[in-house]
């Protein structure tokens, strides 16, 4: 028998009894559609983030503190530190290849307007802001020079925020009170979207001069973020902030730097790589599931050779040989196996488009997960196909014409 009479004898069987078909169908396709859709949300979490992290400005370094050390022996966190001014902001934006420079503090307060209040970020900085950061004015107009040079309380909403105080493009002039203190929007920010743990629309921009006279005392920043001119001068630009930092903060050349350098690069490598094991992962746990629907099919098979053990002693007298009775059952096992690929990757791009759709990052979708999912789905056939159809292949004709 060639090829094609064997599947069509494949669908034939299966067509009789369609129930115990779909039942052992059933674990391959629960596992090829788990594959499908957990590969896929991973890589559309991975593209997600990685989209968010490009948002967050062009050609992207951040500089911030060091770690404190309190007491001597606590060691906080990197960023705890107050080893950044706006000197330092002054002297490492005017290096060579840095086009714009921004200076941030920052601290939480209640911001009320009119019934509506919610508690945010609120973060002091310059007009340099925006540019660096890749943001878009929707509505008004953002901080100016004149700003920080008058110490003017000045706000500029993230969306989020404009939503939770219910202004909208009509509130743009209108005055709205951070911890008690009168301040007048002036302008209102384009959603951007969250990036990690917190969201980049849920704040308040202020003048940084402003924030230092009436939140954050000191001329300590939280970070500076600079934008490179281009891509290919950020290494050079890195280098030479460090070097400036280091003269400036009185760092020897075998000294612990008190400051952080980090870029997009890095951030996304790191993403990448996090994302692509927590992929492998998902796919492992979900690929056991195969394993399972697996066995079903040997099993199955195994009974079908003890049922049919009579017809498979009559084409045997009648001529079929050993190899064809192997193939027939192996057939029969890639059938099962292959429609509940195909069903599975059905179920499992469906599954992966919903996921897409409520997490926010839309639809992703790798056609080589397709064709892995297809393959993986043909070895189970033929891995746990194979032992049922040797039972079968071995059965003495005489033995299994006596059969009952």
């Amino acid at each position: 028998m060639n090829l094609l009479e064997l599947i069509h004898l494949a669908l034939s069987r299966l067509g009789s009894s369609r129930l115990r078909a779909f039942l052992t169908m059933l674990g391959v396709i629960i596992g090829v559609a788990s594959v499908v859709a957990l590969v896929s949300a991973g890589q559309g979490a991975t593209s997600g983030i990685t989209s968010r992290l490009q948002g967050l400005g062009t050609n992207l370094l951040t500089v911030t503190p060091g770690a404190s050390i309190t007491g001597g022996f606590t060691r906080g966190a990197a960023g705890s530190a107050t080893t950044l001014t706006v000197a330092d902001a002054t002297a490492i934006g005017s290096l060579d290849g840095v086009a714009a420079y921004a200076p941030q503090v920052s601290t939480e307060a209640l911001v009320v307007a009119g019934t509506e209040n919610t508690t945010t970020s609120i973060v002091g900085t310059t007009s340099a802001y925006a540019s660096v950061n890749a943001f878009d004015i929707w509505q008004g107009r953002f901080l100016n020079d004149a700003s920080n040079d008058y110490d003017l309380r000045e706000a500029v909403l993230g969306g989020t925020t404009a939503d939770d105080l219910g202004l909208g493009a009509s509130s743009i002039g209108s005055t709205i009170s951070i911890a008690g203190l009168p301040f007048q929007v002036v302008g209102i920010l384009q959603t951007k979207g969250s990036s990690g743990p917190t969201s980049q629309d849920d704040q308040v921009l202020i003048p940084l001069s402003t924030a230092q006279r009436y939140f954050v005392s000191g001329t300590s920043v939280r970070s500076i973020s600079l934008s490179v001119a281009s891509a290919s001068q950020i290494d050079a630009v890195k280098a030479s902030i460090t070097t400036t930092l280091d003269e400036r903060h009185d760092i020897s050349a075998s000294g612990t730097p008190d400051f952080t350098i980090t870029d997009q690069s890095q951030l996304l490598s790191t993403v990448s790589s996090v994302s692509g094991l927590l992929t492998v992962l998902l796919g492992g746990i979900a690929s056991i599931s195969l394993v399972v629907g697996g066995i079903g099919i040997m099993n199955i098979m195994l009974v079908s050779v003890r049922e049919r053990t009579r017809e498979i002693g009559i084409r045997k007298a009648i001529g079929a040989r050993s190899r064809d009775i192997l193939a027939q059952f192996l057939v029969e096992a890639l059938v099962i196996s292959l429609l509940g690929g195909l069903i599975g990757i059905a179920a499992g791009v469906i599954a992966s488009a919903v996921i897409g759709q409520v997490a926010g990052w839309g639809f992703a979708f790798n056609p080589l997960t397709v064709v892995v999912a297809v393959a993986f789905s043909l070895v189970v056939g033929v891995v746990f196909g194979v032992w049922p159809a040797r039972q079968a292949a071995r059965l003495d004709p005489i033995v299994a014409l006596r059969y009952e």
